[in-house]
């Protein structure tokens, strides 16, 4: 009887506790973002928490974690331990919707070399030589290693490229027609030859300094470039190439014409003009390529078309990309005999151009395209060659072989034995996940310019 008892008020227990509802378990979420130095998200990084929730990144950065319960920790991950995080972890117990993670790669043995060779390379006045032992100083380069300077946090060598230049606006920029020469040798002297894409170029690694910095010590440099390459676009809005030593106007270059598309910050009538002559004069429709030289069909298209196009316009077909495939090549390197694969100028495909690899590597970043960009990195660093003058330094030639240049003109000497500032820094752009057109990449362009 007892038994009978004891079992009934047990299931009279459970009756009644059945009858109240037990209440859910409270669960939140948490989104955000990872972002580098210059605010672009990165994607696939892999976000995880204590109780291992887990998920990646999209193309913009952005993650979401779902139904998490109780007090967590948050970390960020990436492959390869590739990224040091800031902050490395986060505590959370309710829903967060604006988390941020910024992400800095960790630096290789290989960056460090490259880096002491730039900055071996620099001369007192600022200036670098655009290959070891050269006595050329190029426009584009100074741009390139001030960029290269600031994407590694070493802004005083970068300062010192743009204190050249600062001090010479009213003696060179603003002289007669104006401009900044393309060559100059050690000491400073100009040729006289106004290139514009390179004008556009000492733009770009300007916005990328104030945007860095916060600074506006540059202010007037940065205006006065601005104003001469908009005073140099054309009635169907294309912006001829600048001028020969002899004054002569150059004709209008399609690089050249992107590059100011990017430098001239926002939006403006300026850009939508410079959108519509890029649409008839200098776009294949049917390949969806950016075109550079329309009336030869042998060197109709280049390389660095598809990834500076890519980069600089936004929501610009990936397809070109892939299409860059008609440059692809293997070649030996001079400097060690091994094959490399790489990009050429065109499609005569004889030589692996070393910077526009790099390009390509920038451009493959973007896109989230991991596995291209690992494998000519690594393609890239077979060549990394010691430096014969400065210690503890290397650096990469501007080709892998010897052979022709854009067109059928032959390169010049050493192009492939000598380490050169624009393969170098596009290295280390592509190492480092840099982009130097990213600062002015989203200028909300209207559907309706968007040719592409």
């Amino acid at each position: 009887m007892n038994k009978i008892i004891a079992l009934l008020v047990v299931v009279g227990l459970f009756a009644t506790l059945s009858c109240k509802k037990i209440p859910p378990i409270a669960t939140y979420h948490i989104q955000g973002k990872v972002i580098d130095h210059q605010s672009q998200g990165i994607q696939d990084i892999t976000i995880q928490s204590s109780l291992a929730h887990h998920t990646l990144t999209d193309q913009s950065g952005n993650f979401r974690l779902d139904s998490l319960t109780g007090i967590l920790t948050i970390f960020p991950m990436s492959d390869d331990y590739t990224f040091d995080f800031d902050p490395s972890e986060i505590t959370v117990t309710e829903t967060i919707t604006n988390l941020e993670f910024v992400a800095t790669p960790i630096i290789s043995d290989e960056e460090v070399l490259l880096k002491n060779w730039l900055r071996q390379q620099q001369l007192t006045n600022g200036l670098l030589p655009s290959v070891e032992n050269g006595t050329l100083i190029s426009l584009y380069d100074q741009s390139l290693a001030a960029l290269a300077f600031l994407a590694y946090g070493d802004i005083a060598s970068a300062e010192q490229i743009f204190d050249f230049f600062k001090n010479r606006i009213d003696s060179e920029l603003l002289d007669g027609l104006g401009g900044f020469s393309q060559f100059r040798d050690p000491s400073g002297n100009p040729n006289n030859h106004r290139w514009m894409g390179d004008n556009a170029w000492l733009l770009i690694a300007l916005n990328n300094y104030e945007a860095i910095t916060g600074s506006q010590q540059y202010n007037r440099l940065s205006t006065e470039l601005a104003n001469w390459l908009m005073g140099l676009q054309d009635t169907d809005g294309g912006l001829w190439g600048g001028y020969r030593d002899n004054d002569d106007q150059i004709h209008k270059i399609t690089e050249g014409n992107i590059d100011a598309f990017n430098a001239i910050k926002g939006y403006t009538s300026f850009h939508q003009n410079l959108l519509l002559y890029l649409k008839n004069d200098r776009w294949d429709a049917t390949t969806q390529d950016l075109v550079s030289w329309p009336t030869n069909p042998q060197y109709f298209y280049a390389l660095d078309l598809h990834s500076w196009g890519y980069c600089i316009f936004e929501d610009f077909p990936q397809v070109t990309l892939t299409n860059a495939d008609r440059y692809l090549t293997t070649q030996t390197a001079t400097v060690n005999g091994q094959a490399v694969t790489g990009y050429c100028f065109d499609v005569d495909k004889d030589v692996v151009w070393l910077e526009g690899t790099g390009e390509m590597i920038v451009a493959f970043n973007k896109a989230g395209m991991t596995t291209e960009s690992a494998f000519y990195l690594k393609e890239m660093e077979k060549i990394i060659i010691p430096s014969t003058v400065h210690q503890d330094a290397s650096g990469i030639p501007y080709a892998a072989n010897f052979g022709s240049s854009y067109g059928s003109g032959m390169l010049w000497q050493g192009v492939d034995t000598k380490a050169a500032i624009s393969s170098t820094a596009w290295y280390l752009f592509a190492k480092k996940g840099f982009d130097p057109f990213a600062v002015e990449y989203h200028k909300n362009i209207p559907d309706a310019d968007k040719f592409w």
